[in-house]
């Protein structure tokens, strides 16, 4: 993860004096609070590490009409030692991230066809903040929503993995299954995360992945693989 600041630059509005300063620019914004002047940002250039931002007096109207969730662009000066954000801009959300923000709420919705449906349109999003839910909705009562829940993790692909490789030990036969099939029809992408997770397993998940690579045709070495020995010379 990146630990440098942004770069400051000479920047202002038309008519204003130039600070040092840059224009920042997050998809989401985390919390807003006007009482203590300050809001808190998710910065995706920084792999997702928030920041909380002091407002100047003159931005807090702008800082009331944001709402929790939305993006924006914000125009940070250095004053006195401290960025400040100065204005903001709205940015209007990436549509497949509305819809997707809506399919997660659907996706514990209590109506089963609401969470047959969000669970189908996951997968076709993509989104990898529905793996976790996807991956709890292969206990779903329902055997429609599991059915779409394990479809979709094969659509996710690899990044699905790591949350797949524990079920792969559940109490629960189908869940233990499940998990299989779809680490299996992901194919190629789980091979290295399936090897990595063999590192620090146990015997009974290193026996499983084990399993699951076999069947796959890859054929890891483990720790307690002997060496061969060298032909000897004669």
């Amino acid at each position: 993860m990146a630990d440098e600041a942004p770069k400051l630059i000479q920047i202002a509005l038309k008519g204003e004096e130039k600070k040092d300063g840059f224009n920042l620019v997050t998809e989401r914004v985390v919390a807003i609070n006007p009482e203590s002047k300050q809001l808190e940002v998710e910065l995706l250039a920084y792999d997702g590490k928030t920041v909380v931002l002091d407002v100047a007096e003159e931005a807090l109207e702008d800082l009331r009409k944001l709402k929790v969730g939305d993006g924006a662009t914000i125009r940070v000066v250095e004053e006195g030692g401290k960025r400040v954000a100065k204005s903001f801009k709205i940015r209007a959300k990436d549509p497949n991230a509305a819809k997707a923000d809506a399919m997660l709420l659907d996706l514990r919705d209590s109506h089963w066809l609401n969470r047959k449906y969000a669970a189908e349109v996951l997968g076709e999003l993509k989104d990898p903040r529905a793996i976790d839910p996807l991956v709890a909705a292969l206990s779903d009562e329902v055997g429609d929503v599991r059915q779409r829940a394990y479809d979709s993790l094969i659509k996710l692909g690899g990044p699905s993995v790591p949350s797949l490789i524990p079920l792969l030990v559940s109490e629960e036969d189908e869940i233990r299954q499940s998990a299989t099939e779809i680490l299996r029809k992901i194919g190629k992408p789980a091979v290295e995360p399936l090897a990595t997770a063999l590192t620090n397993a146990d015997d009974r998940l290193t026996t499983r992945i084990m399993k699951v690579l076999d069947r796959m045709g890859y054929k890891p070495k483990t720790k307690d693989t002997p060496k061969a020995e060298l032909p000897r010379l004669t």
